[in-house]
């Protein structure tokens, strides 16, 4: 119980320095917080503001692009399809190139929004959890420092302080490995935008 009760108090003490970046409390994660990406960051073909959706409009792209941004794709494999793709005259190669780059683009970004999304609403729900053990704690402290001690509900207390205090911990050592999908996602787009340029150029 006592070691549980001190676990506890490392918990809510800790909680201040949860969030990496005071500017985004609700962002857990060393990496720093970029809500959009942008496609210059990524494209140094030909603009694409003229193809926008269209990608959408043809099946044999739009399949295409569900498959090169499944992770369960080997990115190799991706990279090889992508670049098999970009074929036929310069016109057609370019036009090939802007709608599969726009598809993967919009692709890849909208699922790492959702991602992050995932992540704030868990470091949410973990702050939350930190105020009900500090809380706790507080009910614990004042039954403890009572005249009149009733061993039940200190027990129970104590019970549910090491309860939650465990969720939280085990929660906690799982966050490093969700803050790496946004950059696996930025890395994957990087590598198909650079292998469908690669046959431009």
């Amino acid at each position: 119980m006592r070691h549980a009760i001190l676990s506890a108090l490392v918990v809510v003490v800790s909680g201040a320095a949860y969030a990496m970046d005071p500017r985004h409390p609700d962002w857990p994660c060393q990496q720093i917080e970029v809500p959009q990406l942008s496609i210059a960051a990524f494209w140094n073909g030909p603009a694409i503001d003229d193809v926008r959706d269209a990608w959408k409009n043809d099946p044999t792209i739009e399949d295409l692009v569900a498959r090169l941004a499944a992770r369960r794709t080997p990115l190799q494999d991706a990279e090889k399809a992508a670049a098999e793709f970009i074929a036929g005259g310069r016109a057609e190669k370019e036009k090939k190139a802007k709608l599969l780059f726009a598809g993967l683009f919009a692709t890849l970004n909208n699922e790492r929004t959702q991602v992050m999304d995932g992540i704030k609403r868990f470091s949410q729900r973990q702050q939350q959890l930190r105020q009900k053990i500090s809380t706790e704690l507080t009910e614990l402290r004042a039954h403890e420092d009572a005249s009149k001690q009733e061993p039940g509900t200190i027990d129970k207390l104590g019970n549910q302080v090491a309860w939650d205090t465990r969720i939280f911990d085990e929660r906690r050592h799982t966050i490093s490995y969700v803050c790496e999908v946004p950059s696996t996602i930025e890395r994957r787009l990087f590598a198909l935008a650079r292998a469908i340029q690669q046959k431009l150029d």
